[in-house]
Order: structure tokens, then sequence, then C-alpha cells
């Protein structure tokens, strides 16, 4: 009798423990969530700021062609500053924390005085 009590009170737990989840149809809320791909350049900046902060090459690299190609889209200049940089970091022995700054300091928009 004891061993079909606590199957019972088992059989019970289980059931409250999955109860929160289900509920009567209809009470579901529907959201839309827009999701905003990254332009190249912001990805870019992306890998670059990693690079800056320590982090070492890796399988991103294969990634660098695509990345120039969609910024050469909307920026010639910036994608050839990108283009010489992404194969200076591949180099052997290359310093990839300090060149990631020194590129990144390259893609910032240049200033102009009006003055």
């Amino acid at each position: 009798m004891t061993k079909y009590w606590r199957t019972a009170a088992f059989a019970l737990l289980v059931g409250a423990l999955a109860a929160p989840g289900c509920g009567p149809p209809g009470r579901t809320k529907e959201e839309t969530i827009e999701v905003k791909e990254n332009s190249g350049l912001e990805q870019a900046k992306q890998v670059l700021n990693n690079y800056a902060k320590g982090q070492a090459l890796g399988s991103e690299v294969t990634s660098f062609d695509n990345i120039v190609s969609r910024v050469r889209e909307t920026d010639a200049a910036r994608a050839d500053v990108l283009q010489k940089g992404f194969a200076d970091l591949q180099k052997p022995k290359a310093d990839t924390k300090a060149k990631a700054k020194e590129i990144l300091k390259a893609l910032e928009p240049k200033m102009t005085g009006g003055s």
C-alpha cells in the first residue's frame, strides 16, 4: 500500500510541476520582434573591437572577404582600408591588438572643420 501512495504522490508532484506551462488556448501573447542585420561596417568594427581587446584570430577570418564586399557596396574607401588591414592582421607575427586599433581609427569618419 505504501508503494501505491509513493507512486501517487510522485505522479501528483510531476503533474503540479508541469501544470504552470499549460493553460487554456488563446492565452498566448504573440509578439513580433524585428531583428536588424548589422551592416558590413558594423560587423567589421565588432570583429576589430574583439581583436583590440586581445582576442586572437579565429575562424572568422574566412568572412573577411565577405565583410569587405559588403562595405564596398556603400563605401569604397573604407573597404580598401579594411581589405589592407585584414590582410595585415593575417601576416605572421602581426601585433593583432595594435593593428586592430589602428584599423578602427582609420575607419572613423574624418571630421571637417567648418569655422
